[in-house]
């Protein structure tokens, strides 16, 4: 049975659903906390991105995480100062402080490794390309995907 009665939603809750399960097994069981860093560090890399960028990258977010990509959107602002990786973990951690211990790190590191698998590796390639090089070396090249082989 339907949880909304609408197709899209449904689809968005389950895939939204499956992203915070992949990152509570990464970072312990909190929901609440993986998507809360799974909210902070979309946020924190659309910051970095110009707007033709950032909507190339939320087009390919279920509804419900492009609704927390796109919250606290500043056009005005984007994109945002920090280059570093160390200045980009400070942007992350600020947002942590009252979670329970999580260090940004481990959070970053935790939703990159799960866009990997869920946006396509060459809209992964065109962000992490966009990022300063001190905010893509936190981010890992997705593996390479291979067409089957025939049998």
């Amino acid at each position: 049975m339907s949880a909304t009665g609408l197709d899209l939603f449904d689809k968005s809750l389950h895939t939204t659903n499956s992203w915070l399960d992949e990152t509570t097994e990464t970072i312990g069981p909190d929901r609440r906390l993986a998507w809360k860093v799974l909210s902070i560090v979309l946020r924190k890399v659309r910051d970095r991105l110009t707007v033709t960028q950032m909507a190339h990258l939320s087009a390919q977010l279920p509804l419900i995480v492009r609704g927390a990509f796109y919250d606290q959107y500043e056009p005005a602002r984007q994109p945002e100062s920090y280059n570093t990786a160390d200045e980009f973990l400070q942007e992350v951690q600020k947002w942590l402080t009252d979670t329970r211990t999580i260090g940004a790190d481990d959070a970053v590191a935790a939703v990159f490794a799960m866009l990997n698998r869920h946006i396509s590796p060459g809209e992964i390639g065109k962000v992490r390309q966009a990022l300063p090089k001190g905010i893509r070396s936190l981010w890992p090249e997705p593996e390479p995907v291979f067409a089957d082989s025939p049998v």
